[in-house]
C-alpha cells in the first residue's frame, strides 16, 4: 500500500509552493528592468492569472456542469467597463470623453475613498467596482439564464455567443456614449503597481471556485452533467442549479473582464468578440474539460506561447534561425500546428479530469531515478515488441496471399474449388407428435 501524505502536511505544502511563487513575482516584478527579454515572462504571468480566472469560470459551468455556453466575452466586457467607468480620475473625464461633454459620471470611487482615508482607500477603491462589476454580470447571467437556460446543447451555445455580439454592439452605442464613451477607448482609469495583484486576485476566486466545486453543489452540479434525468430524480433541482453555475461563472468572468482592464492599461469593446470566447474554449480543452488544474496548466501555456516562445517567428529569428520563411503572421501557423498536435495527443486534454495531488506529484517525483535507469530497457522491449507485431502482420499477409494465389491457380487449371453436396429426392414426412 503507497504511503499518503496528511491533510496537515498538503496543506503545509500547497502554503509553501504559493507563498513562495508569490515572493519570485513580487521580486521579478520590481527587479527585471522594462527592456530585459524576461520581462515578458512578468507579462505571461499576469496575463495567464487572468485567463486561468476566466478559463476556470468557464469550465465550472461548461466541464462541471455540461451547460456549453459561449457568453464568457460578452461578461468579460460588462466587468471591464464597468470597472473602468468608476475609477476614472474627475480630472480625467474632459480628456476621455472629450466627445461626449466629458461623461455622465463626472467622479472617481477611487479618488473619494482616497481622500477620505489615505492609500488603503486607494485599494478598496479598486476593489469595490471590481467586486461590484462581478455582482452586476451576475444580475445580468441571472436574468439572461431564465430563458435561455431552458435551451440545451448547441442551440445554448448559439444563444449565449449571440449575447455576447449583441453586448459588444451595444457598448459601442453612441447613444450610451456619456456613460461607455461609445467607440472610443476608455483610459487613465486606475490600474494595479505589481505583478501580484492579479495573481493574488485570481488565486482566491479559483480557489472558491474549487471549494464550490467540492461541496455538495459541486456534485450536484456534476450529476446534472453525467444524467440530469437521474439527477433530477435524485431530488436535485435542475433549473435552479443550472441558474446557480451560470451565475456563479458570470461573476467570475465579469471579475477577470476588470483584471483584464486593469492590465491593458485602456479598454475597448471590439477585442471582446468571437475569437476571445474561442480562445477561451481552447484554454479549457488544452488544459482539460473537468479540470480547474487544467485550465490554470493550459492559460499559462497558452499565454506564453502566443505571446512569448513564438514571438522570434514573427521577426525572422527564432532560437538562433534565420530564415525568410519566419514572417509577420508566421507564428500564429506555427501556434496552430502545435495545438493540432496537443489534441491529437492529448484527446482528453493535458490533465483531463484530474487535479493536481501532492501524492502523485511527490511519487512521480520518486519514481524518475527507477525511470529513467529502465528507459533502455522499456525502449528495447517497446522495439522488439513492435517489430513482433510487424513480423506476424506479415506472415498473416503472406499467408493470405499464398491462399489467394493457390485458389487462383486452382481456378485457371479448371479444378474445383469446393465439393457440391449430394442432393436426394427423397421427401421424409414428420407427423405429429404422438403419432
Amino acid at each position: 500500500m503507497e504511503n499518503t501524505l496528511s491533510k496537515k502536511t498538503k496543506n503545509v505544502l500547497t502554503v509553501v509552493a504559493i507563498a513562495l511563487f508569490l515572493i519570485l513575482v513580487y521580486i521579478g516584478d520590481i527587479t527585471i528592468s522594462p527592456g530585459s527579454s524576461w520581462k515578458m515572462m512578468i507579462t505571461v504571468i499576469e496575463k495567464g492569472s487572468i485567463f486561468a480566472l476566466v478559463a476556470a469560470s468557464m469550465n465550472l459551468l461548461n466541464g462541471f456542469t455540461g451547460l456549453f455556453s459561449l457568453g464568457q466575452a460578452g461578461f468579460m466586457l460588462i466587468g471591464a467597463y464597468t470597472y473602468a467607468i468608476f475609477t476614472i480620475p474627475a480630472k480625467s473625464h474632459n480628456a476621455v470623453y472629450q466627445y461626449f461633454d466629458g461623461g455622465l459620471i463626472k467622479w472617481s470611487l477611487v479618488e473619494i475613498l482616497e481622500d477620505k482615508i489615505g492609500i488603503v482607500g486607494h485599494y478598496i477603491g479598486m476593489l469595490i467596482p471590481m467586486i461590484g462589476a462581478g455582482l452586476l454580470v451576475a444580475v445580468i447571467a441571472f436574468l439572461i439564464g431564465i430563458p435561455v437556460l431552458r435551451l440545451k446543447s448547441d442551440y445554448l451555445a448559439i444563444a449565449t455567443l449571440g449575447f455576447a455580439e449583441i453586448l459588444r454592439a451595444f457598448f459601442q452605442w453612441n447613444t450610451l456614449g456619456p456613460v461607455t464613451n461609445g467607440s472610443n477607448v476608455l483610459r487613465k482609469y486606475a490600474t494595479y503597481d505589481n505583478a501580484i495583484f492579479p495573481v493574488v486576485v485570481s488565486g482566491i476566486c479559483i480557489a472558491i471556485i474549487l471549494l464550490l466545486i467540492n461541496s455538495t453543489y459541486g456534485r450536484a452540479f456534476r450529476a446534472i452533467r453525467d444524467d440530469e434525468i437521474a439527477a433530477e430524480a435524485m431530488g436535485v433541482n435542475l433549473f435552479k442549479h443550472k441558474e446557480m453555475s451560470f451565475v456563479i461563472s458570470s461573476f467570475f468572468a465579469g471579475i477577470s473582464g476588470a483584471l483584464l482592464a486593469m492590465f491593458q492599461t485602456t479598454i475597448n469593446a471590439t477585442p471582446f468578440n468571437t475569437v476571445m470566447t474561442y480562445e477561451i474554449l481552447l484554454i479549457v480543452v488544452i488544459g482539460g474539460i473537468g479540470s480547474i488544474t487544467g485550465s490554470i496548466i493550459g492559460a499559462f501555456l497558452f499565454t506564453a506561447a502566443s505571446e512569448w516562445w513564438l514571438r522570434g517567428l514573427d521577426a525572422g529569428s527564432w532560437l538562433g534561425i534565420n530564415s525568410s520563411l519566419m514572417r509577420p503572421g508566421f507564428r500564429k501557423v506555427v501556434f496552430a500546428i502545435l495545438i493540432m498536435l496537443v489534441v491529437l495527443f492529448y484527446a482528453q486534454g493535458i490533465m483531463g479530469s484530474r487535479e493536481f495531488s501532492w501524492d502523485s506529484f511527490l511519487a512521480w517525483i520518486k519514481g524518475r531515478p527507477e525511470a529513467i535507469k529502465t528507459w533502455p530497457a522499456r525502449r528495447k522491449a517497446k522495439a522488439a515488441a513492435k517489430k513482433e507485431a510487424r513480423a506476424t502482420k506479415a506472415a498473416a499477409r503472406a499467408k493470405a496471399k499464398a491462399a489467394k494465389d493457390e485458389g487462383e491457380a486452382k481456378k485457371a487449371s479448371g479444378e474445383k474449388l469446393f465439393t457440391a453436396l449430394p442432393v436426394s429426392d427423397e421427401v421424409m414426412v414428420f407427423g405429429k407428435e404422438g403419432k
